[in-house]
């Protein structure tokens, strides 16, 4: 309907003509965006900061829990390598301690079996030193079979006749003490006699009057044959060394009894 001419605005009817559409604007990242009104957007330099505050707490607390967890990741690490390294220097101390304690069982039974030699050792020198002792008083008392000029005779021709046994010589030389030459010179004839017996063959034996038995000798002669190659002692001393060498097994068993480790007595 057409308006009044008085210039008074009427009211009018039917469609009425859009009225221009206010600008609305929408923000992203501080750009306007088509998806979101600008006014629902728009915040104060407060909340801003609240919004900020509250980032930093909210990144603070991840990079502190995440710091933990590396805390306590790392802390697990280190006690499981610890206990490892703990573990292996633990073994490698009992080794060590072991192989000690190897050794020093193995120098104790070296050092008991040392002692125990040295003990049997010394054992088998004062029985060696007591057997010799009883030798020793056995030549002592060899000199007194010389104190007694028969029975000594009869030793002397015991061993002259016994050395022209085992020489079988045609000439033989008989050498003795120098105070024996008398008694020797005497028995002579006899021994010569007991040899042609039991060997049905004569025999030359001469006296050596140039060389006498040495004067720590106890008694008894030395055979020689005439070419002086071969020779067989006759002293008392050599025949007491020689008995010896066979009694001393029967001297140990009655002076120290049967060792029954000895499988063989000679």
């Amino acid at each position: 309907s057409p308006s009044s001419s008085s210039g008074t605005e009427q009211p009018t009817y039917g469609a009425a003509p859009a009225a221009a559409a206010s600008p609305v604007y929408f923000f992203f990242s501080g750009e306007p965006s088509p998806y979101q009104p600008a006014a629902k957007m728009a915040l104060s330099d407060a909340d801003v900061q609240k919004q900020i505050k509250h980032m930093m707490a909210f990144i603070e607390q991840e990079a502190n829990e995440k710091a933990e967890e590396i805390d306590a990741k790392a802390e697990e690490e280190f006690n499981i390598e610890k206990g490892r390294l703990v573990q292996q220097q633990r073994l490698k101390i009992m080794e060590y301690y072991e192989k000690k304690e190897k050794q020093v069982e193995l120098q104790k039974k070296i050092q008991s079996s040392n002692m125990l030699n040295q003990a049997r050792l010394k054992v088998l020198k004062v029985r060696e030193d007591h057997v010799a002792s009883v030798l020793e008083e056995c030549r002592r008392r060899l000199g007194e079979v010389t104190r007694d000029p028969a029975r000594y005779s009869e030793v002397l021709l015991a061993l002259i006749t016994q050395g022209l046994l085992q020489l079988i010589e045609a000439n033989v030389v008989v050498r003795g003490r120098q105070a024996d030459a008398q008694l020797i010179q005497n028995v002579l004839p006899a021994a010569v006699e007991n040899y042609k017996t039991a060997s049905g063959k004569d025999v030359v034996v001469t006296l050596d009057t140039d060389h006498y038995l040495p004067e720590g000798c106890t008694g008894g002669v030395d055979m020689i044959t005439q070419s002086g190659r071969i020779k067989i002692s006759n002293t008392l001393e050599s025949r007491l060394e020689l008995i010896a060498m066979q009694l001393i097994p029967a001297i140990r068993n009655a002076l120290f009894g049967r060792n029954i480790n000895r499988k063989f007595t000679d």
